[in-house]
């Protein structure tokens, strides 16, 4: 079976077909061309195997519970926190919207989720505290990527479905790098606070206004705790720790803290059905792909292809992690993931990587793509809310960028940074 599958998608993608219908488009003209149309039974078998697997049930969950979070308007209250932490230091607003999607992360998942729900909040904010609007979104946009690594992730749970990797030890291994994207986004924005003399957000709060913020902020924190705890005491799968997490986020909000009204949750369930069935057909026809990839011999072309380049792991990594970032400027996270996870992942499983450090290694490299220019979903969110020019914003989340580039090559050549955890909980 030949490759013209690849060569249809990668046109149809030049000429601006959505990647969903690019997924199943180039594979059935391929089999067309190839005189192959008795495979044809078999993209529809493995499209509807791929959306109906269980696993997967966990993504309509997680989605559900960041939706329920943002229109309970809990992310305010975890801004309050932030801001009664370190608002009275320089640059303090713009380190309260760094610090609110690293507590964020833990309840959504998303990066676009945490791009809409605090840069709606918080880029007017900083617009009227004396930033510019364009530094505003650019510091919004490079710290949303950080929803996606610390758990949960909906990023990751893909590949764990994808490559039969352990859930619970992705999700273990994304908070080291996760917590190290923010403290490396805090120091360039402390930098540039005292270069470009950023004003003071607020007065320092006293112990007693922290405590109140976070009594405030402490049952929504507790999301990530309850899941983790869950997975990792074995109380319930990751699957069944998603349906929780909704659950919880549906008590929270429309009954502890009666930030949503109970007439407004079907509107609620709309949005979180809606963007399910978009992820969900993705997958399916994801799987449909890599099924005709397989057939195509492709995996084991790629593994002869590298090897011919260097036997080395560590060469091959750096290589891989600039194809990657590549990949993550025109694409989308969750496709590269579905395409790119069985031709990259069982090539460096072979060379001795470790499955769950590869994993990591992608998925906190397509992560970053949301935020890197011509595609990152991320910085056409940022740019709508600030009313500011992508390439503008791009420009100005260089520094940012560079330190999570540089968190992908640390936890690249540095396994132990996430991988640690994940063998302290006797996943790896």
């Amino acid at each position: 079976m030949s490759l013209a599958f690849f060569w249809i998608f990668l046109l149809l993608m030049i000429c601006g077909l959505p990647v969903m219908f690019a997924l199943i488009i180039a594979p059935s003209l391929s089999l067309m061309i190839d005189g192959q149309a008795n495979f044809f039974t078999l993209l529809m078998t493995r499209m509807y195997k791929g959306i109906g697997n269980f696993p997967l049930m966990a993504i309509p969950f997680f989605i559900l519970a960041g939706e329920m979070m943002n229109a309970g308007q809990i992310t305010v209250n975890l801004v309050r926190l932030s801001q009664s932490l370190i608002g009275h230091v320089r640059g303090g607003l713009a380190q309260v919207n760094i610090l609110s999607s690293i507590l964020f992360a833990g309840l959504s998942g998303s990066a676009v989720a945490d791009t809409s729900a605090l840069g709606s909040m918080l880029i007017p904010a900083m617009e009227k505290n004396g930033y510019t609007r364009r530094f505003a979104a650019a510091v919004t946009a490079a710290s949303s990527v950080i929803g996606p690594i610390i758990p949960p992730s909906g990023i990751m749970i893909l590949y764990a479905f994808i490559m039969n990797v352990s859930v619970g030890g992705l999700f273990a291994a994304g908070i080291v790098p996760g917590l190290l994207v923010g403290f490396g986004l805090m120091l360039v924005t402390t930098y540039l606070a005292r270069v470009r003399n950023y004003p003071v957000a607020s007065r320092k709060a006293t112990w007693g206004e922290r405590g109140v913020a976070f009594k405030d902020a402490f049952l929504p924190l507790l999301t990530p705790v309850i899941l983790l705890g869950g997975i990792i005491g074995g109380i319930f799968t990751p699957t069944e720790a998603a349906a929780v997490a909704a659950g919880y986020a549906v008590l929270l909000a429309v009954f502890v803290l009666r930030t949503l009204k109970v007439g407004d949750v079907p509107a609620v369930l709309y949005r979180a059905a809606v963007s399910s069935g978009v992820i969900l057909l993705l997958v399916g026809m994801a799987v449909s792909f890599a099924a005709l990839m397989t057939l195509s011999g492709a995996p084991v072309r790629l593994t002869n292809f590298v090897l011919s380049i260097s036997d080395n792991p560590l060469v091959l990594l750096f290589m891989v992690n600039i194809l990657l970032f590549i990949v993550g400027m025109f694409l989308d996270a969750g496709p590269a993931i579905l395409i790119l996870g069985p031709v990259l992942g069982p090539t460096f499983v072979g060379l001795g990587v470790d499955p769950l450090h590869f994993a990591i290694i992608m998925c906190v490299n397509v992560t970053v793509g949301l935020a890197t220019p011509p595609m990152g979903l991320v910085l056409f969110v940022a740019a709508s809310l600030s009313g500011e020019r992508v390439e503008r914003i791009a420009l100005e989340m260089l520094p940012f960028l560079a330190v999570e580039v540089a968190v992908i090559f640390l936890i690249t050549f540095v396994p132990a940074i996430s991988m640690t955890v994940p063998r302290l909980v006797g996943f790896a």
